[in-house]
């Protein structure tokens, strides 16, 4: 599939879909969204990517090797980092207002980013020259989008 081709797919599926939590899976950051018709929708980052809202930076993928206060040597093993901390207020937060997507954009060597109402958005920028997977946008059941795209 040509690159127009994915980043026209990934907005189809993005576009006023409803941020319905952030979290992680390991190191790797994931946002799920709800579909217009349902459909579960998540991106998963495994690259650097920050959470913004109205500019500032709420969450950032580096949270993740600071424990929270108390934790233990063992934060990152229990999601009881700063970024867990974090993504759980967050997730109070989205399940309170259900912001849609408002805005899909792609910039240089795989830059993503997503917007979403109440201007919330992430950003989400690999930051290595190989071919390792960077990000994926990804319907269950479904295809699978990402960047390098020969990675996926």
């Amino acid at each position: 599939m040509a690159a127009n081709d994915q980043m026209a797919e990934i907005q189809r599926l993005l576009q006023s879909a409803k941020v319905y939590s952030v979290g992680r899976a390991a190191d790797m950051g994931v946002v799920e969204f709800t579909g217009l018709r349902g459909d579960a929708i998540s991106l998963h980052a495994q690259c650097p990517f920050r959470i913004l809202q109205e500019g500032v930076v709420i969450l950032g993928s580096r949270d993740m090797r600071y424990p929270q206060k108390g934790a233990g040597s063992e934060s990152f093993e229990q999601f009881r980092t700063v970024y867990d901390s974090r993504a759980a207020t967050l997730n109070g937060i989205f399940e309170r207002l259900r912001p849609a997507v408002a805005e899909v954009s792609f910039g240089d060597s795989g830059y993503l980013a997503v917007g979403w109402e109440h201007r919330f958005r992430i950003e989400v920028f690999p930051d290595c020259s190989g071919g390792t997977e960077a990000w994926r946008v990804s319907l269950r059941g479904g295809p699978h989008y990402g960047f390098p795209q020969d990675a996926i």
